[in-house]
Parts: structure tokens; sequence; C-alpha cells
């Protein structure tokens, strides 16, 4: 167990904070928060069944954070919705980003943690996030930090997402220097794989109550497409090299079959509400549009990112059900005695607004790493790191840019 002790703002369901409690061996020493994500961060306060002191910040009456508490890490995972591509109006100016900006003033102006590190939107690292990256740069050189921003894929982690993640570090007391983090490339485990694995018998209702089978797209490819095929039996017979693209969508369209086809056959098997939508689907597609493709997933190798409409439209690899509540959790990592706070569809959501614990407990392993003096330190107060390209770039105390490739 090591001597270092930490702690999470705004942790929300709590995958980083796992992490920490993990690479360090033991439990937060509080976590803190705002009321606004009260309804996210109540499943981490139930894991550690009020063992963990938990500290809504803006609460008025509420327990206040004791003056000499103070861990030597603090982590946070503040909405990334600002900075998301996947998000309606997303950029710099997006009011979720006051969250990364708020709490980097308090923990780095107050509270003066040894580290204080986030996940945030892979454009966090990129042209749409300099505006905050730079307003938090600038938070940490008021309060004597250095800063380095770490952009990884979940699938690097060993994690079976093409998920693209930004970490932020700030570091006090390193003489004015900043780390240099190992690259990471694990080998994961496939999708069909990690979900089978899962022996859990709490909190085992499907996600969503229908059956995949009765999804008329779905319907359209095991009964038109190939004759009457089981659910198991095409989920068997994927191609794990196509396996970005088994939603029932994408899947109807590289089988040469286009939306005209699909309505006829809606037409003639009752489906009439999906008529016009095929229509409609043809049309756009015929004048060089783009559609929307939320349909039923066949886990095959990897999955895209999990959020939005993966929770209830990702099927079990073998019974013809979508996953439950307990495979959603294992997806992103949460551990086998986890529990959500009156699991429901809705709740589920909450599951996704998180870090894969893997990719977050690499994170937090490195930060042990550096507090413990196995890492080489730069002579430089900011440091942008890409695991993907093993690339460095960085500008020198002399203002003079260098570039590393591993």
């Amino acid at each position: 167990m090591s001597n270092i002790t930490h702690a999470s703002i705004v942790p929300l369901i709590g995958g980083e904070t796992i992490a920490s409690h993990k690479a360090f061996g033991k439990p937060p020493m509080h976590l803190m928060s705002y009321e606004a994500f009260a309804a996210n961060d109540r499943h981490i306060v139930n894991h550690y069944d009020g063992e963990v002191p938990y500290y809504v910040l803006d609460a008025e009456g509420g327990p206040q954070l004791p003056t000499n508490e103070r861990a030597d890490v603090v982590a946070s995972v503040c909405p990334c919705a600002g900075l998301s591509m996947m998000s309606h109006g997303y950029g710099d100016q997006n009011e979720n980003n006051q969250w990364l900006t708020k709490t980097a003033n308090y923990i780095l102006g107050e509270y003066k943690p040894r580290v204080f590190w986030g996940e945030n939107a892979p454009g966090f690292a990129g042209k749409i996030g300099k505006t905050v990256r730079d307003q938090m740069q600038q938070i940490g050189r008021d309060n004597d930090y250095t800063m380095s921003v770490y952009r990884t894929k979940s699938l690097l982690h060993g994690v079976p997402q093409v998920r693209e993640r930004s970490f932020y570090f700030f570091w006090k007391d390193t003489d004015g220097k900043v780390p240099i983090f190992n690259y990471f490339d694990r080998e994961y485990t496939p999708i069909e794989t990690l979900i089978r694995n899962v022996k859990s018998n709490f909190q085992t209702e499907s996600i969503s109550k229908k059956k995949p089978s009765d999804n008329p797209y779905y319907k359209y490819i095991l009964e038109e497409i190939h004759g009457g095929r089981t659910h198991a039996e095409h989920s068997a017979a994927i191609d794990p090299t196509s396996a970005r693209g088994v939603d029932a969508f994408s899947y109807i369209e590289r089988s040469g079959h286009d939306y005209l086809q699909v309505a006829k056959w809606m037409e003639a098997n009752g489906y009439e509400r999906e008529v016009e939508k095929c229509k409609y689907k043809y049309e756009k597609l015929a004048a060089g549009g783009s559609i929307m493709r939320r349909g039923v997933i066949i886990p095959k190798d990897r999955i895209g990112a999990f959020v939005g409409h993966y929770p209830t439209m990702l099927t079990h690899p073998d019974e013809d059900r979508f996953i439950n509540y307990r495979e959603a959790m294992s997806i992103m990592g949460l551990p086998e005695d986890f529990e959500l706070v009156d699991a429901s569809p809705k709740v589920a959501n909450h599951i996704c607004q998180n870090v894969p614990v893997q990719t977050a407990t690499d994170m937090a392993t490195e930060v042990l790493a550096v507090l413990n003096n196995e890492r080489i330190m730069v002579d430089t107060d900011y440091i942008l790191q890409y695991n993907n390209t093993k690339k460095l770039e960085y500008e020198t105390k002399v203002d003079t840019l260098e570039a590393f490739f591993a």
C-alpha cells in the first residue's frame, strides 16, 4: 500500500476514483462535488457505504470539508460535453467547460494538493480545447503548478472500446518541471468475451426490455437478408474485421440493400410507421447526405465509445436480449460488487458518463510513479503527450520547440 493519500472532486459514478483506489491501495480520503452532480455521484458514495466522507461544496448547511484534511492527489471527471464533438453546441464557449476552470481554481488555489488530475474529451487536447486548455494552464501558473496533457484511447489500455480521451495533470513541488509518462499498447479482451465472462447474479435485468430480434431492422437482417437466422447464428457469423459496422443500419447498407427495398419489406410485414422513415433515409443518402445510425449493435471484437444509445442497443453475443446493468458496468470496468442506486434505463447513462477503470488506473499508476521519482522530468512547465502517436510536444524554458518520437 502506498503512503500517498488521494481524493476526488466531481467523481460522477466513480471510475477514476476506483482507479485511484487500485493504484494507491486505499480508498479516497474524501469525495467532493457540487449539487449539480449529486445524482451521478450517489453511486460511488453508496459504493463506499458511508466510510468515505462526501462534501457538496456549494450546499448550504451541509458538512464542510475540514481545513486540515488535504490529500496528496485529487482526481476529477468534470463533464466532457463542452468539448465532445458528439455533443450539441460543443466548443470552447460551451457552458459545461466552466466546471473545468471552477474545479481547477478551487483545487489549485485553495486545496493545493501535490497533484491534481482529470479526464475530458479528446478535444481538450486539440484545437477546439485550446482556449479552455490555456485558461487551465494559466490557473496552474498562477498557483505555481506545471501542467501536462496526455491524449490516448482506451483500446490501447486493454479496453475493447474505440474511445479517445484526454487527461490533464497539474504538478506541484517538481522544481518547475513536468514528467514524461510511459506509453501504453495493451492487448484487449474482445467485447463479446468480456460480456460472456460476466458472472454476477445481481442487477442482471436487461436495460432494454425488448428483444433484439423484434426490432424491425434487425428482423429484416435475420429474415430477409439471411433467410431466417437466429440472433446467436448471426452474431457468430460476423467477421471481426468489420466490427465497427455491426449496427443494423450499417449492416443493411454493407449487404447491398437500399432503403426502398427495406421500405417494401416493412410495408409487407406490418411496420407501417417505418415505411416513411425508410424512404427518408433513401432520399437523404441519394442526395449525398448522412443519416443517424443508431440501430441494434452486435458485440464483436470491439465497440465504439460506450455512450449514448449503446446501453439500450448493444446485444448479448449469444442470447436474444440486450445487455444488462451488470454487463454495462463491466464494460466500463466497474468492480463486481459495484451497485447502481435505483437501476433504470435513465440511470444507465450514468455508467457511460465515466472513465473506463483500466484507462484511469494506468493514469493513476503513472501519477504514483512520478511521486516515487520513477519518471523522467523535463525542464518545462507544459507538455502535450500523445499515446496514439508516441509523440511529445513542449516548449523549453528558452522557448525552443522540440518533439520526440519513440
